[in-house]
């Protein structure tokens, strides 16, 4: 099979979706790769890298869409991009399409074969591909909540982990997934306050067991939502519902109750994310403040972190990639259960039905179509 590597081009997204040691197991596989000419350089790959793995370096991207059977992508197409799909181009990316209808028009209209790497889902139930950008998120969502509660950039100037004689701050995590887990280890590990909302009582039952102290479990509901709320200064909103529109778990009324100069994080934009005042902003231009709140609303947080952002996905969507390379989509749906759940948009078809529920549109099953 013919597969494209696209350099990036959604604002500040730095990362690749292989690295060279990908692209020489791709060749093995017998596979051609085209890769647009410095698609690895903002995380540490030059063109030679990918050109000693087998790798053909091509200049043009619209040769690229012209050429490949399958587009390796990390981001959803950009404007610039969508009259380049080509009908039965299997588009293998992070989609987010419930937070889109435009990309989702988009895809459905081209005849693409669009296969998610947030809606692989494998048979426990887990999210191999979302996983390590996930385990990226996390701990990067307190790193960016600690810098923006600093007086100078619009906190109320508060350390998150205190010092002796003075009380830490006080972290809120919505989410006890795997964005929430790695944010509550890492703000744990600096020594706040830190309470973590889900609403699984079994996974509430395991963070007690692998959380230090320092670190309540609750039961998530709108009452201890609104209690916590008022007390934080750093929330980091990490809920996630798969292939689906993020719920809005905090409302502007909640936001006016809490302390000024606190920070809101919300890892889940890309999905529409959970607090009512959330809009997407960019690494360029990550914060607005809304009474008197500071709030980050990245989409693509690990985009600021590629180098190890990249090695971690390669090693994630790779194994995956090579089914579908060597299988052909339809194949490898048939018989990986884990690829057909990646399944959004199929030849004029949406497939996935959280995102048709999201968007208010006509699902079609796979299974349908295979």
């Amino acid at each position: 099979m013919i597969v494209g590597v696209l350099k990036e081009i959604k604002p500040e997204e730095n990362r690749v979706a292989i690295t060279p040691a990908g692209a020489e197991i791709m060749a093995q596989h017998g596979h051609q790769l085209l890769l647009e000419s410095d698609a690895g350089k903002a995380s540490g790959f030059e063109n030679a890298g990918y050109e000693k793995a087998g790798a053909k370096i091509i200049s043009r991207p619209d040769d690229i869409f012209s050429r490949s059977e399958m587009i390796l992508r990390v981001k959803e197409p950009q404007p610039s991009e969508y009259k380049l799909l080509r009908k039965g181009q299997i588009y293998f990316s992070y989609l987010h399409l419930a937070a889109s209808s435009k990309v989702t028009d988009v895809m459905i209209n081209s005849g693409v074969v669009g296969i998610a790497y947030e809606t692989i889902q494998a048979r426990n139930g887990s999210l191999p591909l979302l996983k390590p950008m996930s385990e990226v998120a996390g701990p990067m969502a307190i790193q960016e909540g600690a810098k923006y509660l600093e007086m100078s950039q619009g906190g109320h100037g508060i350390l998150l982990g205190g010092v002796p004689g003075v009380d830490p701050a006080t972290v809120l995590i919505l989410g006890g997934g795997v964005v929430g887990l790695n944010a509550a280890k890492m703000a744990c590990g600096l020594g706040s306050k830190v309470y973590v909302l889900d609403v699984d009582l079994n996974r509430l039952r395991y963070l007690s067991d692998v959380m230090p102290a320092n670190c309540c479990n609750l039961m998530s509901n709108p009452a201890a939502i609104r209690d916590l709320i008022r007390k934080a200064d750093l929330v980091v909103g990490a809920v996630l519902v798969p292939g689906s529109r993020t719920p809005t778990l905090i409302s502007r009324k909640m936001i006016t109750s809490m302390k000024n100069g606190s920070v809101l994080v919300d890892v889940a934009i890309d999905q529409g994310g959970c607090f009512e005042t959330s809009r997407e902003t960019t690494h360029a231009d990550p914060i607005y403040v809304v009474d008197d709140v500071v709030h980050y609303a990245v989409s693509n947080m690990p985009g600021a972190l590629p180098r190890t952002s990249t090695l971690a996905l390669t090693n994630a969507t790779l194994p995956y990639a090579l089914e579908i390379a060597d299988k052909g989509w339809r194949k490898a749906m048939q018989e990986n259960p884990e690829i057909k759940n990646g399944a959004n948009v199929v030849k004029g078809s949406l497939t996935y039905q959280g995102v048709a529920e999201a968007l208010n549109l006509e699902h079609t099953p796979v299974d349908d179509l295979l």
